[in-house]
């Protein structure tokens, strides 16, 4: 069965799974659109309501993919997309008025609706967050109609807390999952306190935390998991969480003996994050439908024990923290 949180303080209840559509949009190597599709309906099929995205995901292919999902599918599902990744530099100064229009119009074309669910600002430089007028644009995208609600997606902790200072901010996406747990030391109660949603990325840590990687892992040339380790592309803290490979590894190995019974480690690494309340959801992405089962068979888990979750603390402490905590 899945489970339903509200996310912010809207009145939607989402799924606690939900669905990361980056990975179908490409960056993980070759998409199979009709496999993409298939694990898109079925998420629907297990109950996922709530898709992310972003407009430079494929250069809008996921958002298509999500379109042709409402054209074929009756069931009410949110979509949320992200905009400001389409400027080849990230400067405060790019985020105008007009881009940001353009944007929003592109992404209302792409996804073959008239008002976008949820417009995430999407990783922009950390000054953007001190500047005012930028979060007063964005609600007067909403006065228009051109966009229900809107939230921020963040690279660091420091921009999420700064967020949330701007009353129109209705949810923050950031990368928590088990070997990136500071969130939860500051922020993810400040963000209850507040009723600001929190959406849980890179809950897999790029596949890291499905057990499934070892040390003869080839990822293709156009897979970021090759290409962006050192942060060539975009932020390193994307990839792998920031966790060297072989550091990974050796964590997930020693995890494995915390998985209950049944249980695979991507549906425990995911159990694990919505065992903090102030979560929304995790989006992790799904390419196949056995992808997409694994996932939502998490939502099912029985929460885990304050031993396990005390044991897990103890691994990202002694393995974990050193390579990412004061980063991010």
């Amino acid at each position: 069965m899945m489970e339903y949180r509200t996310l912010g303080r809207t009145d939607w209840q989402v799924s606690a799974v939900s669905f990361g559509a980056w990975a179908i949009g490409g960056s993980f190597g070759t998409v199979n659109q009709d496999e993409s599709m298939a694990a898109l309906h079925r998420a629907l099929d297990r109950g996922v309501n709530f898709f992310d995205t972003a407009d430079v995901y494929g250069d809008g292919l996921s958002e298509r993919l999500l379109a042709r999902l409402r054209r074929e599918r009756k069931d009410p599902f949110y979509v949320t997309t992200k905009a400001g990744r389409r400027l080849p530099k990230q400067t405060v100064e790019g985020y105008t008025k007009k881009n940001l229009t353009a944007w929003v119009e592109r992404s209302l074309q792409n996804l073959a609706t008239d008002a976008i669910d949820l417009l995430q600002v999407h990783c922009p430089p950390t000054d953007l967050f001190y500047h005012p007028e930028a979060f007063d644009m964005l609600d007067d995208l909403v006065k228009a109609g051109k966009i229900r609600f809107y939230g921020v997606s963040v690279e660091r902790v420091e921009e999420a807390l700064k967020a949330i200072e701007y009353p129109g901010v209705q949810s923050v996406q950031l990368v928590y999952n088990i070997f990136r747990q500071r969130p939860a030391d500051l922020f993810l109660p400040e963000a209850r306190r507040r009723k600001v949603g929190v959406l849980a990325r890179l809950p897999l840590s790029s596949g890291m935390l499905t057990g499934k990687m070892t040390r003869e892992s080839t990822f293709a040339a156009d897979d970021h998991r090759n290409f962006n380790r050192p942060g060539a592309a975009f932020d390193r803290g994307e990839t792998f969480s920031g966790v060297p490979f072989d550091v990974g590894l050796d964590a997930v190995e020693e995890l494995r003996a915390l998985v209950p019974a049944g249980a695979t480690m991507a549906s425990f690494a995911l159990r694990w994050i919505l065992m903090n309340e102030a979560v929304t959801c995790a989006i992790p992405g799904g390419k196949r439908p056995a992808q997409v089962d694994e996932n939502c068979a998490a939502a099912a888990l029985q929460p885990l024990p304050d031993e396990t979750m005390a044991q897990v603390r103890e691994i990202y402490e002694r393995r974990i923290k050193p390579h990412v905590h004061a980063y991010w």
